[in-house]
């Protein structure tokens, strides 16, 4: 039987409190505070650090747990229960999303967590967080640096029992370096990674120079850099996201044309950022099913952990791969697009930054971080050393000392006595009555005078910091430097100004076009192109419009070049698949042009050097290795694709190759221990392409050559860069100079060369070496261009600090120099 239950009447002097509230009123009210909430607290980052309240509780918590790169991981698990317990207020699935992100390298340029076990892919999620294990990166510790010097202000958590940060530090200019993307309440934001040695060098420039526009800052961020590589096409969205904030660019998959069995295929190395193989497998797939698409024999996909990305499409006989590369670009995920959309909190409040203005938050919070960092070491020094003064009054009269305190009643009296006779502090006094008897000695009296030598001389390192805001500036950009070198990594992405469809063009104009005489160029950054017109050379000075040309051959349209790589291969290239470039304005242009890595299937540490004419009859080529090795290679007939000219000693590579044109031209090597020498190439005897050369320079032990080349001394110049051999490679500016070659005299093959750079305080080094017909042109990693300094007559002078690492140089194209 079912019991009944009655509530009791309410009390007679119960009196009933109803608020009336209109629902229009109350939905605007709820929806404004979960607005803000999702927009303050979860999906915008903070322009400072670049990171959403989530990633900063991440990286906090786990510094204070003290998960390190140098101790052991730990369960996923165990961290995202310390972050949800302690700061964040929301589930542990959103936790572990985000910390999944942060040690995908494929999602954050420079990954923070450091990841082991099964972190998911772009097609697939992550193992659950009990079965993965983490820590902090390297980079992570840059991030969290000082945060316990009073650098950052701290805020009560959600249930106020503890703080949290409420910005880290961040010595690494995040948000332009990962990007971000996040969708809040009526905004969303969506930005690229770039590449970090590329945004130290803006950054450090816009220290030098506040007014600095965004063409200038382009000139050291030509465009993001994608974690996964691939190819930006069209620069102009770009270039309007660095202006306002807002732009659009376009990546394609990286993909070369190659022999596969009996067919040829399609070969894609890379994806656009974000797009998985599987979603380009299934894509094509359909096309294929529905015949979209024809031409396609089979689908590969060969990716694994050692090899990295490769999808292999096989094409049918008889059906051109290029116009199916084009069909694949346009239809399916192996062309994306990115819309650049850079809204972050800047002093609370949502904004839209263009690039300049990204950069001037993050220096405005280092110069805030490193003034509150010295203030906070100053104070702490002048604590200090305080104590030490204290400590340095009482032993020089000790026994005087211990007879006060033992004359003394209680630690009280003993501490008045002591004010009062010394001249203390209450501080100096009760630091002296808690001192150790074994500080009693002549030895800690030296470590104490020294002590406070050393603390002075903090204190006024400090002081004259936070006096000068010039030396604060200074510091900021050693430190960005220094992160430059530790964290940098060279440029994946490729940039071109537009599509490179001349593959296709070439095939539909195959039977009309005749076998004209062209020329076939090769940029610095490694881009392909060929132009018919004389003239363009007549007037260029060597720079291809963002590039330098390092190298040009005559030939014709249907005709085949040679390409000369790192390992001593020679490689054939039909000159028809080149895209045509018309020259603009009197200088070459390959912004159009295509990479060699869509037409050269080469190793992952190999080179493409030179350009040369596969001439049968002349004087040949002329290589020079690492090893100081010289050969001249007889020109010969031969009937396959690629072929070795150099038989290459174990731990040797070429460094430098060249086409002769009269056999007469002085060869020239530059080591890295800065010694320079020519000799006439007569003076090489010509060997079949098995030999393995002869003595070309003597090389010191832990030194190497850094350029070979062949020139007219009456022409030419020398251009040498030092630095440090500590730096990381593309990182030091060096010190740049440029002389005549005529200042420096021939001497005997097989010897050693004369001192062609002086050294500074610093360097022990060249990184960089050059030598060919002037005036000289240089150019970046990037392709941007780079000043160099008037001539110096001194040929064995010093340099003058350049603006940015130099990554090629060339001379006019057309000539023996470039």
């Amino acid at each position: 039987m079912a019991r009944r239950t009655t509530t009791p009447p309410p009390p007679d002097d119960f009196e009933e409190h109803i608020l009336d509230t209109d629902i229009k009123d109350e939905m605007e009210t709820s929806f404004l505070e979960y607005a803000y909430s999702v927009i303050y607290s979860r999906a915008l980052p903070d322009a400072r650090d670049g990171l959403k309240p989530v990633q900063r509780r991440i990286l906090y918590t786990m510094a204070d747990m003290g998960l390190r790169p140098d101790r052991g991981h730990v369960k996923s698990a165990r961290v995202v229960g310390e972050v949800m317990g302690r700061l964040h207020p929301h589930g542990d699935g959103a936790i572990y999303d985000a910390l999944v992100r942060l040690a995908q390298p494929w999602t954050m340029r420079l990954p923070y967590i450091d990841g082991h076990g099964n972190f998911g892919s772009l097609d697939d999620g992550p193992a659950a967080m009990r079965y993965t294990e983490c820590r902090m990166a390297p980079s992570a510790v840059a991030m969290t640096a000082d945060i316990d010097e009073d650098t950052v202000d701290f805020r009560p958590n959600y249930d106020a029992r503890e703080l949290e940060p409420a910005v880290l530090p961040s010595a690494i200019p995040n948000l332009v370096v990962n990007g971000t993307t996040g969708i809040a309440v009526g905004m969303a934001t969506n930005m690229a990674p770039h590449n970090l040695i590329e945004v130290v060098a803006a950054l450090r420039e816009l220290i030098k120079r506040p007014t600095l526009d965004t063409e200038g800052l382009m000139r050291f961020i030509p465009g993001p850099d994608l974690p996964t590589g691939g190819t930006i096409v069209g620069l102009d969205g770009i270039r309007d996201a660095y202006e306002t904030g807002r732009g659009s660019f376009k990546i394609r998959a990286t993909a070369r044309i190659e022999p596969v069995g009996r067919r040829k295929g399609i070969v894609v190395t890379e994806l656009p950022y974000n797009i998985g193989v599987e979603k380009v497998v299934e894509r094509i797939k359909t096309l294929v099913q529905s015949k979209k698409i024809e031409g396609i024999a089979d689908l590969k996909d060969l990716t694994d952990k050692d090899n990295g990305l490769r999808l292999v499409i096989e094409v049918k006989n008889g059906f051109v791969p290029e116009v199916i590369l084009e069909q694949l670009y346009k239809a399916t995920p192996m062309e994306d697009s990115f819309g650049i959309n850079n809204v972050a909190l800047v002093d609370g409040q949502p904004r839209t930054l263009g690039l300049k203005q990204l950069l001037e938050v993050f220096l405005g919070h280092r110069y805030e971080v490193v003034r509150r960092r010295s203030q906070f070491r100053r104070d702490k020094a002048a604590a200090r050393l305080h104590l030490v003064e204290g400590l340095l009054l009482a032993i020089l009269d000790i026994d005087e000392v211990i007879q006060l305190i033992r004359g003394s009643d209680n630690a009280g009296q003993a501490r008045e006595r002591l004010m009062s006779v010394f001249d203390l502090s209450e501080l100096q006094a009760d630091y002296i009555l808690d001192m150790a008897l074994r500080r009693l000695t002549k030895f800690s009296k030296i470590e104490l005078e020294k002590e406070q030598e050393d603390l002075q001389r903090t204190i006024e390192e400090l002081d004259a910091i936070l006096a000068s805001e010039e030396l604060l500036k200074k510091v900021v950009s050693d430190e960005l430097a220094e992160v430059a070198k530790t964290f940098g990594t060279p440029r994946r992405t490729v940039l071109l100004a537009s599509a490179g469809t001349a593959a296709v063009e070439a095939l539909k104009m195959s039977a009309e076009v005749s076998d004209d005489p062209c020329f076939a160029l090769l940029s610095s950054t490694g881009l392909l192109a060929r132009t018919s017109d004389d003239s363009a050379f007549e007037t260029s000075d060597g720079r291809a419009n963002h590039d330098v040309i390092v190298s040009l051959v005559r030939t014709t349209v249907r005709g085949e070049i040679g390409v000369l790589t790192s390992r001593g291969r020679l490689v054939r290239l039909g000159v028809l698949d080149l895209p045509a470039m018309p020259p603009t304005a009197g200088e070459p242009n390959l912004q159009g042009g295509v990479p060699l890595s869509a037409l050269l299937s080469l190793e992952a540490d190999e080179r493409a050097l030179a350009l040369v004419t596969l001439a049968t009859e002349g004087p040949g080529l002329a290589l020079g290795t690492k090893l100081g090795v010289v050969k001249r290679v007889n020109p010969e007939v031969l009937g396959r694709d690629d072929w070795e000219v150099i038989n290459l000693a174990d731990g040797d590579e070429v460094v430098g190759a060249v086409e002769l044109q009269t056999g007469t031209e002085e060869l020239c090597f530059i080591t890295s221990d800065a010694q320079l020498l020519h000799f006439g190439a007569d003076q090489v005897r010509p060997q079949g392409r098995n030999a393995g050369g002869m003595a070309g320079v003597r090389v010191a032990h832990g030194s190497r050559v850094m350029f070979f080349g062949a020139l007219d001394p009456a022409t030419s110049v020398v251009v040498t860069a030092s630095g440090s051999s500590s730096a990381l490679p593309g990182t030091e500016t060096g010190s740049v100079k440029v002389t005549p070659f005529a200042e420096y005299p021939a001497k005997g093959r097989a010897t050693g060369g004369v001192r062609c750079h002086r050294y500074l305080r610093g360097e022990d080094t060249l990184v960089f070496a050059w030598a060919g017909r002037g005036p000289a042109r240089a150019a970046a990693n990037s392709g941007a261009p780079i000043e160099l300094p008037e001539p110096d007559l001194r040929r064995d002078g010093s340099g003058v600090p350049a603006a940015q690492p130099i990554d090629a140089v060339a001379g006019p194209v057309g000539g023996s120099g470039s």
